[in-house]
């Protein structure tokens, strides 16, 4: 299923141009998915399938047409189950795989990373979350554009944005503002909605996390360092986005992929 995918994510050229500069990636595949139940009590969110195929081998797609030569996935709830669909659906031979083991104890997305940083090296990484769904834009994937406007000398993170108003099954009020130069703000409490949402995908820096804490924390604590000093930047998503988070919306958005031909 992920090489029927990746040949729709990207060009050699794109590959190669990607390859150059980030080659590890981190999949967020831990989280307990509670929203999902009862689906998840007995199948980990990453593994739900959305028109025709599991939310992680999609990404993993993603991923790998990005050119990465090693990919690491966390692991917690039900992970035996992860495992196992991973020995089925092998990365394309040129990927190395690792496991980062969070089954002692769920460690959040800050957390997560953290724990896996000696399997992700020393350079900068992408980091996506397995329980997401995208479809790229009419040109170049949403990973080339990411990885197009990465400038390690001006920024320390780049997130994926989506507009909120084509956010499809969002309903929350969102994230983000987004500036022409790509610098974004976050939404503050009793503002109201924020026009973007954050897509799930992102480049960091691993020398974000060297002051950060064992244990579980989020990712936001670190967002929130660099949207003060003004070092968060993003990049906003032209194709479709979902938001596929509750039982009731797996049915409508395999119809919607369906009608894009996806």
């Amino acid at each position: 299923m992920v090489a029927g995918l990746r040949s729709a994510c990207g060009s050699s050229a794109v590959t190669a141009m990607i390859g150059a500069a980030l080659t590890s990636a981190m999949v967020l595949a831990a989280g307990l998915g509670t929203r999902m139940r009862p689906i998840t009590d007995h199948t980990p969110k990453p593994l739900v399938e959305v028109g025709g195929m599991t939310m992680l081998d999609r990404v993993l797609a993603h991923v790998t047409a990005a050119g990465v030569s090693r990919v690491v996935i966390n692991l917690h709830h039900l992970a035996e189950r992860v495992e196992q669909h991973m020995q089925a659906h092998p990365l394309p031979p040129a990927v190395e795989m690792r496991y980062s083991d969070e089954r002692a104890a769920l460690l959040e997305t800050g957390g997560g990373v953290r724990h896996a940083l000696p399997l992700l090296g020393d350079a900068p990484f992408w980091v996506a979350n397995a329980d997401i769904l995208w479809l790229d834009g009419p040109g170049e994937t949403a990973l080339a554009r990411l990885a197009a406007a990465w400038d390690p000398e001006r920024m320390d993170a780049l997130l994926l944005l989506h507009p909120l108003e084509t956010a499809h099954g969002y309903e929350g009020t969102g994230d983000f503002h987004w500036q022409a130069d790509g610098r974004i703000a976050g939404r503050r409490d009793g503002q109201g909605r924020a026009p973007y949402v954050y897509a799930g995908v992102q480049i960091l820096k691993p020398e974000l996390f060297a002051d950060t804490p064992t244990g579980a924390w989020s990712l936001n604590v670190i967002f929130d360092r660099l949207l003060a000093a003004g070092r968060l930047y993003g990049v906003v998503h032209d194709g479709h986005w979902f938001h596929v988070g509750t039982p009731d919306r797996i049915a409508p958005t395999s119809e919607q992929i369906a009608r894009l031909g996806r």
